[in-house]
C-alpha cells in the first residue's frame, strides 16, 4: 500500500472572497489529494504515515490562500480531540474505550457514523516530547499537528487553527472541538449531527452563562472583564461543541489577527459567535453528569472541566453497561409492555 507524505502545509492565515473561490497551493493539493486517495481507495487500511498540518500565522499581511482543495475527504462531522504534551495517559486511555486503536478501527467507525476522529496537537520546543509524540504517531496516526505552540494560555489560538485546518482537510458538514477528558458515545453524536435543520449556521453545546471572574487569585480570570460586564453571555461549555460549515468558513474567511482573544477558550468562542447570525442549540446531553440512555457526552460537571482523574475515570465508566452497550437510542420496550 503506498504512504502518504509525512506532512501538508496549511496556510491558515485570512479571507478569500468566496469559499469556492480561493487560491490553491499546488503542494498542498498534492499532498491533501493523496491523503484523500488513501482514504477513499478500496484498502480499509489508513495510511501508516502521519498526516500532519503546518498552519504558518500572519498578522500583518492579506493572503488568499487558504489551502482549500476541492478534494477535501467528505464526512458528515469531523472530530477533533484536543489533547497536549502531558496527556499521553488520557489517550492511552481513551484508546482503550471509546477511541479506536488502530487504523482499521478508525475506519470502521468513520463508516459507521459519518464522523472522523484524529488527536489535535501542537508543538513543543522540548525534542524529546517531540520525539515522543513522532514515535505515537508512527504507532497509531490518529493524529492532525498544528505547528502553534502548545501553551493553555494560548487555547484560543489552538482552537482557531483547528477549525482552519480541519476545514482544509475534511469537506464536513459540522466539526466538532471535544477535549480529550470526556467520555464520548460516538454513535449518538452522529445521530445529533444527522438531525434536520433550517439554520445553516449552527453552534451546538451545552450552553451556559455566569460572572465573569475579575480575581486574578481565580480560576478562569479574565483580564478582558472590562469589556464583558458582569456576566457572560451564552456560550457552550469548553469540553466540547459543535459549529457548522457555514460557520467554519466563516472564520476561515477572516485574518487571524482581525479575532478577539479572550483568556478562555469557550468564551472566546462564544464571543465570536455573537458576531454572526448563527443559531445556539443548547443540549445537554453534551455536558450529562452520569451514563445514561440518551447521554452524548459525559464529564464531571461542575467540579471539573471534563472528567476528573480522567485516566482512571474513562476506564470505569467504559466498564459500565449503561455507558458503553446501552442501544444508540433509547428503546421503547417498556411503553410497550405498560400498553399491553
Amino acid at each position: 500500500m503506498p504512504s502518504s507524505p509525512k506532512s501538508s502545509t496549511y496556510y491558515a492565515r485570512q479571507a478569500a472572497t468566496s469559499r469556492r473561490s480561493t487560491v490553491i497551493v499546488a503542494v498542498i493539493i498534492i499532498t491533501i489529494i493523496g491523503i484523500v486517495a488513501l482514504l477513499r481507495g478500496g484498502s480499509r487500511c489508513l495510511s501508516p504515515r502521519p498526516r500532519s498540518v503546518r498552519v504558518v500565522w500572519e498578522h500583518g499581511r492579506s493572503n488568499e490562500n487558504l489551502g482549500v482543495g476541492t478534494n477535501r475527504h467528505k464526512v458528515m462531522g469531523f472530530v477533533g480531540i484536543q489533547t497536549g504534551f502531558g496527556s499521553l495517559g488520557r489517550r492511552k486511555a481513551l484508546r482503550k474505550t471509546w477511541f479506536p486503536s488502530d487504523q482499521e478501527g478508525l475506519q470502521r467507525l468513520e463508516e459507521a457514523t459519518g464522523l472522523a476522529f484524529r488527536f489535535i496537537i501542537g508543538k513543543t520546543r522540548d525534542r524529546a516530547k517531540m520525539s515522543a509524540l513522532q514515535k505515537e504517531i508512527a504507532e497509531y496516526d490518529d493524529f492532525l499537528q498544528l505547528d502553534i505552540e502548545e501553551e493553555y494560555s494560548k487555547l484560543p489560538y489552538k482552537t482557531l487553527a483547528f477549525f482552519k485546518a480541519a476545514y482544509a482537510l475534511f469537506d464536513a458538514e459540522y466539526y466538532v472541538k471535544a477535549d480529550d477528558d470526556i467520555y464520548l458515545r460516538p454513535d449518538r453524536l452522529s445521530i445529533l449531527l444527522a438531525k434536520e435543520r433550517s439554520h445553516t449556521q449552527s453552534y451546538i453545546g451545552c450552553m451556559k452563562k455566569g460572572s465573569v471572574i475579575t480575581d486574578p487569585e481565580l480560576k478562569w480570570y479574565e483580564p478582558l472583564s472590562y469589556l464583558l460586564g458582569k456576566e457572560y453571555f451564552l456560550h457552550a461549555y469548553g469540553p466540547i461543541y459543535v459549529l457548522s460549515a457555514d460557520v467554519v468558513s466563516s472564520l476561515v474567511a477572516l485574518r487571524n489577527d482581525s479575532f478577539r482573544m479572550f483568556s478562555n477558550e469557550d468564551v472566546t468562542i462564544g464571543a465570536w459567535m455573537l458576531a454572526m447570525n448563527v443559531e445556539h442549540e443548547d443540549n445537554h446531553e453534551l455536558c450529562a453528569s452520569d451514563c445514561s440512555g440518551t447521554s452524548i457526552a459525559v464529564w464531571d460537571i461542575p467540579k471539573c472541566s471534563g472528567l476528573c482523574n480522567p485516566e482512571n475515570k474513562m476506564l470505569a465508566l467504559h466498564k459500565k453497561d449503561t455507558c458503553s452497550k446501552t442501544p444508540t437510542l433509547e428503546s421503547d420496550d417498556n411503553d410497550n409492555d405498560d400498553d399491553n
